[in-house]
């Protein structure tokens, strides 16, 4: 595998033909991940028990999580022409993700401080510069071969040309509904199957009310889902409607969960898998992720996910 091309990203440069099971397009970031005892107050300094640094983003941890599970998997998107989009590049071909689609220039790479409590919950303070929009124009569909695609709603101009691609090739697409903006709001009408965060579902839906969201996305999109931490998540699809619980797991840090689920999600979709066992599937990955601190480094294997499936299953037969 050969890195990036390393072009201003104002410029159209020939970027190489994209034959894979999943491709993932939007964000990313590189984080910086402190551990504390307790979450300081206002005016209050606390000392981090442990920091970790690696790659972010919804996409791109999407993409990382797909590879780890098997499929070809590739990334579209921006990091800087900085050092820590030479660590992200690097990350990404260490876990196989190809990265001829990466476009990087004079913006620096998005960064994000993630503040992991006891709980495993998290806050986040993010930066992420004016690199929207460096993906424009850069990619020539007609040399992409996909089973699946998964877009975040950044890099919108790429988002909405896949979301054509995907209608006019019959592939699968997914978004990853995270935030409410106008671009995702956008989105989710262009796409086959929306898993949104609790959070945009509520916003959405204008009430505060993750089921009246999932109700009135099921008005645009034919398959919607909404995940709800650990309490599971809830489905619609057409007028079928059902939900999932969540799996019992000692989480530690809750950070790229969401990221994880829709990487999974987008990898059985190019796998083929039947509704039910996608939403299990997804879910599997997802819990998995919550185990270990830092939302890259707790991206699962496939053979992890498999043995969790399998001891989850047993657990319930006994």
């Amino acid at each position: 595998m050969t890195p990036s091309p390393t072009p201003d990203s104002s410029q159209t440069t020939p970027y190489p033909s994209l034959n894979v099971d999943v491709l993932c397009a939007g964000f990313a970031c590189h984080d910086l991940v402190f551990d504390v005892p307790q979450h300081p107050g206002p005016d209050e300094k606390t000392r981090a028990t442990a920091l970790l640094n690696c790659g972010g983003g919804l996409a791109s941890n999407a993409a990382v999580t797909a590879a780890r599970l098997g499929c070809r998997t590739a990334f579209a998107g921006y990091v800087g022409a900085d050092v820590y989009g030479d660590l992200h590049l690097a990350e990404f071909q260490a876990d196989g993700v190809i990265t001829d689609w990466v476009v990087r220039g004079g913006e620096p790479t998005p960064l994000s401080a993630i503040i992991v409590k006891p709980n495993g919950l998290r806050t986040i303070v993010n930066y992420r510069g004016h690199s929207e929009g460096a993906c424009a124009g850069h990619f020539d569909l007609a040399k992409l071969h996909t089973q699946s695609i998964l877009i975040d709603g950044h890099q919108f101009e790429l988002a909405k040309e896949l979301t054509q691609y995907a209608k006019t090739n019959r592939v699968p697409i997914v978004i990853d509904a995270d935030a409410l903006r106008p671009q995702t709001a956008e989105l989710v009408q262009l796409v086959d199957y929306v898993v949104a965060s609790e959070r945009f579902a509520q916003e959405y839906g204008g009430e505060g009310d993750a089921a009246a969201g999932l109700a009135k996305l099921a008005q645009v999109a034919p398959n919607v889902v909404v995940t709800l931490g650990d309490r599971g998540l809830i489905w619609q699809r057409g007028d079928g409607r059902g939900s999932l619980a969540a799996f019992p797991i000692n989480a530690v840090d809750t950070t790229g969960a969401g990221d994880a689920f829709h990487g999974a999600f987008a990898a059985g979709l190019a796998q083929g898998m039947a509704w039910d066992e996608l939403l299990r599937y997804a879910s599997a990955v997802g819990a998995l992720c919550c185990t270990k601190v830092g939302g890259r480094v707790g991206v699962p294997t496939g053979q992890e996910v498999t043995a969790f499936l399998m001891q989850h299953a047993n657990e319930l037969r006994g």
